[in-house]
């Protein structure tokens, strides 16, 4: 058999080593290799220009990461076969391997179904063709593999995943306050009546990894300009949804104007196996690709939009801890009707409210637990000095309000107030 090591040199932990030849396949197959070609961050690198990553490389990455806690847990005795330890490798090497353009932007946009549910598909398909190798994965990915913290390893709320994420989103971003101790909290890592724990030495380094991440989700993920593109780009595709369910004709690359025209959900991707191939085959690429060509739609709305975002020409957001009311929406809406010169209906396209959420830690999920020195377990809210249930179960909740800047260029280097942003003739 060939020897299929390899040695790959990631940019956040140095040479990462791929010694397994059923990794090595699953790795090499088109669904895996696709995620080359869809980024970590989504829209995130039109406010920090180094969030250009990919999906490919965080998904490696959390496979790293997972070789690391496996090699620990054994090393502290906790018996994890050949066969256990492959599979739960290559349920955190595809966990994301559902993920659409874009990663998470794309997932309400394109097709009602949650990106995990694909997840599930695609590791079922790559299984089916090479044998049923992936069956402990899947089990393990599901949780319905007998030993619960493997999963736990997979998906919880001291995961490798996690753990990898928030590593590499601070590395390319430069935002600091993603730096977490990654490699002390897994070798902190324990197992306890088949619940995976943290020995109590580890807690600091488990209240500095939660307060991380509820600081990374207001820098990074919920920055106000990342949901300005955001929105933006949702108005795009549903612009374009609107257009060709009224039948109009639109040039782009097929497979996502397929998705455009039919409303997809997991009845659709049942019954069709080729559903999913359809999927698999768009990335960002595609999508931006398709953006410029409506860029000169001669719908002004689509064209409009489209402009808006290869440019960067993104709408002002206004953030509240209360909502906005109708009343404040309309106001704005007939603004932008007024100031480009069409009806209201098309001016929503360019205006709308949403909210955002942030909480860094789910009591509904099971609590990361503690390892005393004397074998008892305490749920980190009862063992940490810092992190009473009061701050953990906190869900902090703000809304936004999003609308056209006042003033837009004409693609002619020239500021004007208001107008269409559309080439001559």
């Amino acid at each position: 058999m060939t020897n299929k090591r390899k040695i790959i040199n990631d940019p956040v932990y140095g040479f990462l080593t791929i010694d397994d030849d059923l990794i090595f396949d699953v790795i090499s197959h088109p669904f895996f290799q696709r995620q080359r070609h869809i980024k970590q961050l989504g829209f995130t690198y039109l406010v920090y220009p180094g969030a250009v990553h990919s999906r490919f490389s965080h998904m490696l990455g959390a496979l790293n990461l997972m070789k690391r806690a496996i090699d620990v847990l054994r090393n502290k005795g906790v018996d994890i076969s050949h066969d256990e330890a492959l599979g739960v490798q290559l349920a955190i090497l595809l966990h994301d391997v559902g993920h659409g353009p874009f990663s998470h932007t794309s997932e309400r946009a394109l097709c009602n179904v949650h990106h995990e549910m694909l997840t599930q598909r695609f590791m079922e398909r790559i299984n089916a063709e090479m044998d049923g190798a992936l069956d402990v994965a899947i089990a393990i990915f599901n949780d319905s593999y007998p030993r619960h913290f493997l999963h736990q390893l997979v998906s919880s709320q001291l995961d490798m995943d996690r753990l990898d994420y928030l590593g590499r989103d601070s590395f390319f971003t430069g935002v600091s306050e993603g730096i977490v101790g990654t490699e002390r909290i897994i070798n902190m890592l324990n197992v306890k009546d088949d619940t995976l724990v943290v020995d109590e030495k580890g807690v600091y380094s488990i209240e500095k990894f939660i307060i991380s991440r509820r600081l990374m989700y207001w820098q990074v993920y919920l920055h106000k300009t990342v949901i300005a593109a955001d929105n933006l780009f949702y108005s795009i595709l549903n612009r374009a949804r609107k257009l060709l369910t009224d039948g109009k004709a639109l040039s782009g690359y097929e497979p996502l104007l397929f998705f455009l025209r039919n409303r997809v959900g997991e009845a659709e991707f049942a019954a069709d196996p080729t559903m999913l191939d359809r999927f698999a085959s768009i990335d960002d690429g595609d999508i931006m690709s398709t953006v410029k060509v409506w860029s000169a739609s001669d719908d002004k709305v689509l064209s409009t939009l489209c402009r808006q975002l290869l440019w960067r020409q993104l709408p002002r957001v206004v953030v509240s801890s209360q909502p906005f009311d109708e009343t404040t929406v309309g106001e704005h809406t007939l603004q932008v009707a007024q100031q480009y010169g069409i009806d209201r209906e098309l001016a929503a396209s360019f205006v709308g409210s949403g909210r955002l959420v942030n909480h860094a830690y789910n009591f509904d999920d099971t609590e990361i637990k503690v390892l005393l020195k004397n074998g008892n377990c305490l749920d980190i809210s009862e063992a940490s000095d810092q992190l009473d249930r009061h701050f953990l179960e906190k869900t902090v909740t703000k809304y936004y309000l999003f609308f056209p800047k006042e003033k837009a260029d004409d693609g002619r280097g020239k500021m004007a107030d208001g107008g269409w942003l559309m080439a001559d003739g």
